[in-house]
């Protein structure tokens, strides 16, 4: 009888078990501890017949962050751009830049389970180089973002990003006498024209 009464009980702790962790929700969302890996690549191609030019454009611009509480995350970016122009077959333009930075991002809104939003600041530098010209530039620059997070699955999060919604930026030409050129920034307009202003990208997180 006792052996009939400690199956029968076993057979019970393993079926709620198992029904508990059927039930258990996914846990869509950040805490302390986690890091994340998000970036976007970008390739774009055109060749216009009518005046033979073609032209090559490539961007990575990947980014590692880490949450100090379940809100907040601090981080590093990099980025890799590059563009070529060659009209009527000769070499017009053949430019390559990359940056590095930080950035700080809070998580201040829940859309339901799977959509978090949040705003990013960030700082860094650029340096970029015209191949044929051969000059070189380089510059500073400081940014506010806004995004959303939707996660596919619990690690998993497709990321819409409104870059430079605020933007600074310093940058002066390697050459003897050049000049410093500033540019502030203010798009407003971002959710008017939401797809041509967004960046999409992946957002890895463990």
């Amino acid at each position: 009888m006792k052996k009939v009464l400690l199956i029968a009980a076993v057979a019970v702790f393993g079926f709620s078990n198992v029904n508990a962790q059927e039930t258990e929700a996914p846990a869509f969302g950040f805490e302390q501890g986690n890091i994340f890996l998000e970036g976007n690549l970008g390739y774009n191609s055109s060749n216009d017949k009518n005046i033979e030019e073609k032209t090559n454009q490539f961007s990575f611009n990947p980014k590692a962050g880490y949450f100090i509480n379940e809100d907040l995350a601090l981080g590093v970016q990099l980025a890799y751009n590059s563009y070529t122009e060659e009209v009527a077959g000769t070499d017009a333009e053949d430019i390559s830049a990359f940056g590095a930075g930080v950035f700080a991002r809070y998580y201040f809104l829940d859309l339901g389970k799977r959509f978090k939003t949040f705003a990013e600041v960030g700082v860094g530098f650029e340096t970029a180089k015209d191949d044929l010209a051969d000059v070189k530039a380089n510059g500073v620059g400081a940014g506010l973002s806004l995004g959303i997070n939707y996660f596919v699955k619990e690690n998993i999060a497709i990321t819409f990003g409104l870059s430079d919604v605020l933007s600074y930026s310093s940058a002066k030409l390697d050459v003897d006498g050049a000049e410093a050129v500033t540019e502030f920034n203010a798009n407003i307009n971002v959710f008017n024209n939401f797809f041509e202003t967004a960046q999409f990208g992946l957002m890895f997180k463990f």
